[in-house]
């Protein structure tokens, strides 16, 4: 039976005081942990399935398989890792369902991938609609990265976890979670660097219509005329 103190601060205390208490049927203990680890849980399964409802689906199930499984988790283990441990595996078996269904995109289709990216230059945008820019080209970017590289990347750059904690998540020795999160911050700075350099290209842009206009005050001032 749950308790008044637990049912009125389901949200109080560390993980794994929280697994216990979800273990022993809290669902407001359960649904605490939920709402705490949601946006990393959300992005490891988007990592390796590349589209956010695919991802909301995985995360799902692989929330309803943690909470049958809470009995096993062992307090001495982070429970961010145990979590994104379900999570990946549910989100690595819809993918290998998704291979079987239809030919899936080789790696090396990335390159055209990363064209379909944002053009980064617009009309003085303000500083909020510049980070959002910025944000969906580097989106975008990431998400062009191999698959492999990809979940590394995530679970490394955006999420900070470490490379041992990464190798758990994913099953894989810590020597390839290195390789690959190095791979991918190369690929991803050959990416951006590329996007830079065609943006460089317009920045300052000198269209006809400035050309002209130029020409001509010079031209009037030459001629002795006031410019218009």
């Amino acid at each position: 039976m749950t308790s008044a103190l637990s049912a009125v601060r389901p949200s109080n205390g560390p993980d794994a005081e929280l697994a216990a208490r979800a273990a022993r049927g809290e669902t407001a203990a359960f649904e605490a942990l939920m709402r705490r680890h949601n946006r990393m849980m959300f992005r490891t399964a988007r990592a390796i399935l590349r589209d956010d409802a695919d991802a909301e689906d995985a995360l799902q199930e692989a929330y309803l398989a943690a909470y049958r499984s809470l009995g096993s988790f062992r307090a001495e283990a982070r429970f961010s890792t145990w979590l994104a441990r379900i999570v990946a595996n549910e989100a690595l078996m819809r993918l290998r369902k998704q291979a079987r269904r239809a030919s899936i995109v080789p790696l090396s289709s990335s390159t055209g991938e990363m064209e379909q990216a944002p053009d980064v230059q617009t009309e003085k945008p303000d500083a909020s609609a510049e980070r959002a820019q910025m944000r969906r080209l580097l989106e975008t970017q990431i998400d062009a990265l191999p698959d492999d590289y990809r979940t590394v990347f995530m679970l490394r750059a955006v999420e900070e976890l470490s490379g041992e904690e990464t190798a758990e998540v994913l099953d894989i020795p810590v020597a390839t979670v290195r390789t690959r999160f190095f791979r991918a911050r190369g690929l991803l700075r050959e990416a951006l660097a590329q996007k830079i350099d065609v943006a460089c290209e317009d920045a300052f842009s000198f269209d006809g219509e400035r050309c002209d206009r130029i020409v001509a005050g010079v031209l009037d001032r030459i001629r002795g005329r006031s410019p218009n």
